[in-house]
């Protein structure tokens, strides 16, 4: 850095050395110079700058600024100097005139030169018009002020400041300089010149000013953080009476700097902060590169410094702008993708406050070797489908199959990949010879990539795959925990709670949600907020809420703060005052809608110590609380608040009292039992009164006593601190009241003390007036225990954990102090009602709680105490209940199946049912799944469900790969384990038309599907037969019609007589078949062909004893040699179909034919078509197909059988139509 004078020259130097002609250039303010243009600028030749003239005034500042020389050699590249400030001194000017002065001998004195911080250096003094000699007891401030300490005669004189080396000098007026003799009387302790707040450089210089003024003479002593400074020391030293002055200075100097003057009467601190900067330094350099094009490199620059340098990267002298291809990790940057364009210098360019540093580094593409055509050794073909078996949304795994040439053995690949559009590819390399998948790293979501795949040989790198366009997935994530969340009490029935927008998530939140719920119990209650703060009113006076908050985005419910416990104010508390030592805080509700007047800007305070008028301070905030710290201990405060709008402040509150505490006491712990409880119970009330527990260290901010009938709990009242007694009103008569007492502070409450009192009968006089202190002071004592044990009162269950419950309970038959001096002994039962007939359990203890463990998370358990005491033994006490915490899932989801979606094999739907052990209500689900079972869990592809959610679609698989797919459950607590792995291979192919999608159904075992062209492989002889069946059905149709229309007629004509003839024929025909002889009954039976589905059913025999079921319809092709033995398994399965058909899903009902004679025109017309379908290829090694839409399905035999049987039939029907 330069400081240049107007009107002077100013060169800035710059030289480079190289063998290639080197050309330099000038920025100023990142912009070239014309140099040409500037006749006041030119370049001299080694390079430097040189300004012959600079020009400066006000409004015209053309020289100042920040330059850097850029050198080039054509053809090759560009590096730019590190940056320098070129300064320009203003005007010569005082900003104010030294003033005579008087110092008695012995004493220090300070004359003034005010002068602009940049001019501070040509300052000089004079006295008597000669130069002062500057000494360890003369000194110039850094601000130009003249310091002379132990004054003597002899420094008496005339003093001016001039101003030189920016042209003519300039002087001040003169100011004399007396000095006086020492008188002896008491001068006060002035400050001269204190220290200030400073910045320096490592290895420079610095003066902190000190210097006080005063009699008896000063003694000044400087300490650093605390500690005081050796003067001894080589680089420090005190001169011109205090001031301190260290030389090479070093990182550890900085600090706190304190000047501690001491005059015997008075003494003085004057404290200010020395930072030392340290320059940037290198401590690793980027190194020179070579590297082919499409790979990735790394320059590294670790550079230290202080305060930490800003690091930028720069090639061929412009900035390196962050992108896609250049990344920058730390101080690294990242080149992905190399094209030849990437050649050049880059420069790691380090700036801090103290000063910047550049290196730099070569990088060279190299040519790749010669292509395949230039070549004589045969290299691999193209690899074969190229597929992404996996997609993700950072990564994407692709796969591929051997080269249908690969002319060698130990094939390598190299995946080349980029976005897409863009010509800059990246190349990941496979791991090993043969192996042929690789997986991409680092991708940004939602964008498209393009791959290729090129396999080596020893030969060298061979043909490209066709290129392969992938899509990453959209990046699906659930918002983080809230962070910063705090909940203040601002009422007895308002909490104020706020928090900050979480640091993880994906997407917009879309609300927030507050879950909270009353200390002790079990249910929690939920409201939804937008913003970042919300204010909840309707709770209970001085009650323990436990709040935490849940963001929600588009995905669902994300991670769930941690608990954070507050309690609401007590009635006393308004606005509320909470004490401490030395600091009141205080708490307001806002003002009542609709009395603003305006938009609220906020609060004004105003506090006092006692009822001063004149000492009250005001705070202004616009917070709903304040701390007022740096008070007294032990004295009364009043305090007010009033709101302010844009208009001006409205009302003040009244004027609140309150009183600091005496001492500092210990609120790290929650108070100990009160040392006593006594009770005097009357007809409607009972008047209690206690002592404070025995450690006094202890802050105690209030007590509770809790009272009931039988229990305790009941009925709560928190009283002050300072309260020793309260009366019990509103009671009832003969009644026996178990009453509870326990002391309070914000860390929680402490351990209770027990008692309990029987109210007096109705009869009884009225209850006297009670004299508190004489009560107080003359406690009632109750009368002995009752013989009989009674069940234990007050039993409490306090959940701990997901597991653990701490029961306690009070014993009225022991001492107010419940201590047990006895063998007594108490017995806990517990159990959870689900499932309902659950068994007891029980523990033994000797105290007056018991820690229940090895409990099921969130799960209601109710509890009860009994007490044992040598052969006798209470009944069970009332039951407490306490709902266990939720924790995370301790099993995985169950019952996990894959079904291929029908019509479409690359579409699964992935079906569970929840953990076994849930722990808790579940929230969502996670899908993993991979084609590698043994990957790292970050590297399976993630998809998140609901957790109201049973089943999931995962689309865009790729056919004829084994996917693995495991699915873990989370609750509010967290994620449980992952189900085990269940395997699923995808179709090879998809259906080419309807007929393979409606034949895609998953069959049971023994059943396989048919291929989607039909039975055998002779596509023309399938035709003709498709046309001679199309031939025979309309020609039956017709016949048919004409049948049905004639038999309608005949029917019509027949006598009664002749009806029952025929009823009586068909009843001896045969014995089974019996009917009713109804006439409604009648009615010939359905033998319409039934339409709902179509199938194709193959009918040749088959010796495979043991069919394999196939488990998607996947049409297979000559190649595929799974697909040759399935025409032997067709037989066998069609057998087993058959043979179901018959016993329970015939559609055709041969044996139920009535005996009207449409039923024998349709019964010969299926005659008629099964002889037609039977004789159409008597020689081939397959049956036709069946258009027919029947449920039952025949074989060569089965067939003969049911044509013989229909042959029987007719003779029947024929018989009666004769009759």
């Amino acid at each position: 850095d330069t400081l240049a004078v107007r009107g002077l020259p100013a060169v800035l130097n710059c030289s480079a050395a190289s063998d290639a002609p080197v050309r330099v250039e000038w920025k100023k303010d990142g912009t070239f110079l014309n140099l040409v243009a500037d006749d006041r600028k030119r370049q001299l030749a080694d390079g430097s700058l040189l300004i012959s003239a600079v020009v400066h005034s006000k409004h015209n500042k053309p020289d100042e600024g920040v330059y850097q020389c850029v050198a080039t050699i054509d053809n090759l590249g560009t590096i730019s100097s590190r940056t320098a400030r070129l300064t320009v001194a203003g005007l010569p000017r005082f900003l104010s005139q030294p003033e005579g002065v008087s110092v008695r001998s012995g004493g220090t004195e300070m004359l003034s030169c005010e002068v602009t911080e940049e001019l501070a250096p040509f300052t000089r003094w004079e006295r008597d018009g000669r130069p002062v000699e500057l000494d360890g007891r003369v000194i110039q401030l850094p601000s130009g002020a003249l310091v002379i300490s132990n004054g003597s005669q002899s420094d008496a004189g005339l003093y001016r400041c001039s101003i030189d080396g920016l042209g003519p000098a300039k002087t001040t007026d003169e100011a004399q300089l007396q000095v006086s003799a020492d008188s002896g009387v008491e001068e006060k302790l002035e400050t001269l010149q204190g220290p200030v707040a400073v910045a320096k450089v490592v290895g420079e210089s610095v003066l902190l000013p000190c210097v006080m003024k005063g009699y008896p003479v000063p003694v000044i002593r400087w300490t650093l953080n605390d500690r005081p400074i050796d003067e001894s020391r080589e680089r420090f030293a005190v001169i011109g009476g205090g001031s301190l002055q260290i030389v090479n200075l070093t990182e550890e100097d900085a600090g706190i700097y304190v000047c501690q003057a001491d005059s015997g009467n008075m003494t003085s601190e004057i404290q200010a902060e020395l930072t030392v900067h340290v320059p940037p330094r290198f401590l690793t350099r980027p190194s020179n590169t070579y590297a082919q094009e499409s790979m990735d490199i790394i320059f590294e620059c670790d550079v230290t410094g202080s305060p930490p340098p800003t690091v930028k990267w720069m090639k061929d002298g412009d900035t390196v702008i962050p992108s896609d291809y250049f990344r920058m990790k730390q101080h690294n940057l990242q080149v992905l993708g190399l094209v030849k364009s990437d050649e050049g210098f880059y420069q790691c360019l380090a700036e801090n406050d103290a000063g910047n540093v550049q290196a730099s580094a070569q990088l060279i593409i190299l040519d790749l070797a010669s292509g395949p055509s230039e070549r004589n050794d045969p290299t691999p073909s193209a690899p074969r489908d190229v597929v992404a078996s996996l997609v993700s949304t950072q990564f994407i795994k692709l796969t591929w199959r051997l080269p249908a040439e690969p002319h060698g053995e130990n094939i390598t690949y190299s995946v080349f990949y980029s976005l897409e559009g863009t010509n800059r590819e990246r190349v990941e390399n496979t791991s090993g010879p043969g192996e042929m998948q690789v997986t991409i790293q680092n991708l940004a979501p939602d964008t498209k990539y393009t791959f290729r795949v090129v396999a080596s040989n020893a030969n060298g790198p061979g043909e490209s795959s066709t290129p392969l366009t992938v899509a990453t997935q959209l990046e699906v994530q659930v918002p983080g925990p809230a962070p910063n969340l705090q909940v203040v009490s601002v009422g007895t029935s308002s909490v104020t709670l706020s928090w900050d927008r979480p640091v993880t998530g994906n997407g917009e939140i879309q609300t927030y949600r507050l879950f909270y719920s009353e200390k002790g119990r079990d249910s929690e209650q939920d409201v939804d907020v937008t913003g970042l703060s919300y204010t909840m009113t309707g709770l209970k006076t001085f009650t323990e809420y436990s709040f935490r908050v849940v963001a929600y985005n588009k995905h669902g419910p994300g991670v769930s703060t941690e608990d954070v416990v507050v309690r609401t104010l007590s009635d006393g508390d308004s606005p509320c005052v909470l004490l401490l030592p030395q600091s009141i805080m205080v708490r307001w509700q806002p003002p009542p809608a609709g009395t603003l007047n305006g938009e609220l800007t906020g609060y004004r305070l105003r506090y006092r110590k006692g009822l001063r008028r004149a000492d009250a301070a005001e705070i202004s905030t616009s917070q709903l609380f304040q701390l007022i710290e740096g008070l007294e201990k032990g004295k009364v405060y009043t305090v007010r608040v009033s709101a302010s709008t844009v208009n001006g402040s409205g009302p003040t509150t009244e004027w609140i009292a309150a009183e600091t505490f005496e001492n500092d006491l210990d609120e790290s712990q929650v108070p100990g039992v009160p040392s006593s409880l006594h009770v005097r119970p009357l007809v409607n009330r009972i008047v209690v009164s206690w002592t404070p527990p025995e450690n006094q260290d202890v802050l105690v901010r209030g007590y509770k006593i809790g009272y009931g009938i039988g229990s305790p709990h009941a009925h709560t009242v928190t009283l002050d601190y300072k309260q020793r007694f309260y009366s019990i009103d509103n009671l009832d008569p003969s009644s026996h009241y178990v009453i509870t007492l326990k002391a309070f502070n914000n860390m929680g409450e402490g351990i209770p003390i027990y008692n309990s009192a029987t109210t007096r009968p109705q009869s009884d006089p009225i209850d006297p007036d009670i004299d508190f202190y004489e009560l107080f002071n003359n406690p009632y004592t109750p009368a002995p225990d009752p013989t009989p044990m009674l069940p234990p009162v007050g039993v409490q269950a306090t959940v701990l954990s997901h597991d653990t419950v701490k029961v306690s309970w009070a014993d009225n038959s022991l001492a107010k102090n419940q201590k047990i001096t006895d063998s007594r002994y108490y017995t806990i039962r517990w159990k959870t009602n689900i499932p309902a007939n659950t068994k007891y359990k029980t523990a033994n203890t000797t105290t007056l709680f018991h820690t229940v463990t090895a409990l099921k998370p969130n799960t209601l358990y109710e509890f009860s105490v009994m007490v044992t005491k040598s052969r006798r033994s209470s009944t069970w006490s009332m039951t407490a209940h306490g709902t266990t915490f939720e924790s995370i899932p301790s099993s995985a989801p169950k019952d996990v199946t894959v079904i291929s979606k029908e019509g479409n094999p690359r579409i699964i739907n992935i079906n569970w049912q929840p953990p076994t052990e849930a722990n808790g209500k579940i929230t969502g689900y996670i899908i993993y799944y991979s084609t590698d079972v043994d990957a790292e869990v970050h590297d399976w592809v993630v998809e998140p469900v609901l957790g109201n959610r049973l089943t999931h679609q995962i689309q865009g698989l790729t056919l004829d790969t084994t996917y693995y797919y495991k699915i873990q459950a989370r609750n509010s607590k967290g994620m449980g384990p992952m189900s085990d792995a269940v395997q699923f291979h995808t179709p090879k192919a998809e259906p080419s038309d309807k007929m393979s999608s409606d034949q895609g159904l998953q069959v049971k075992p023994g059943h396989p599907t048919l291929p989607e062209h039909g039975i055998g492989s002779n596509m023309g002889k399938q035709d003709d037969k498709r046309v001679l069946v199309i031939v025979v059905i309309v020609s039956v149709g017709a016949f048919t019609i004409i049948a049905v229309i004639a038999g309608a007629v005949l029917c019509t004509r027949r006598s009664n007589s002749h009806q029952k003839k025929k009823r009586a024929a068909c009843k001896s025909s045969t014995g089974s078949h019996k009917y009713k002889s109804s006439s409604k009954d009648l009615n010939p039976p359905d033998l319409w062909i039934h339409h709902e589905r179509l199938e194709l059913k193959p009918m040749d025999k088959s010796p495979e004893p043991n069919p394999v079921m196939t488990e998607t319809p996947i049409p297979r092709t000559a190649q595929d040699p799974a697909a040759e033995p399935s025409h032997q398994r067709r037989g066998e399965s069609l057998r087993h179909e058959a043979e179901e058909s018959r016993r329970g899903r015939l559609a055709l009902y041969p044996h139920s034919c009535s005996c009207h004679f449409s039923s024998l025109c349709f019964c010969f017309w299926l005659f008629f078509s099964l002889r037609c379908f039977a004789s159409l290829n008597p020689n081939s090694n397959t049956a036709p197909l069946a258009w027919l839409s029947l449920s039952q399905t025949y074989e060569t035999d089965e067939l003969s059988e049911e044509m013989a049987h229909l042959e029987g039939l007719m003779k029947d029907l024929n018989a009666i139509t004769t009759d």
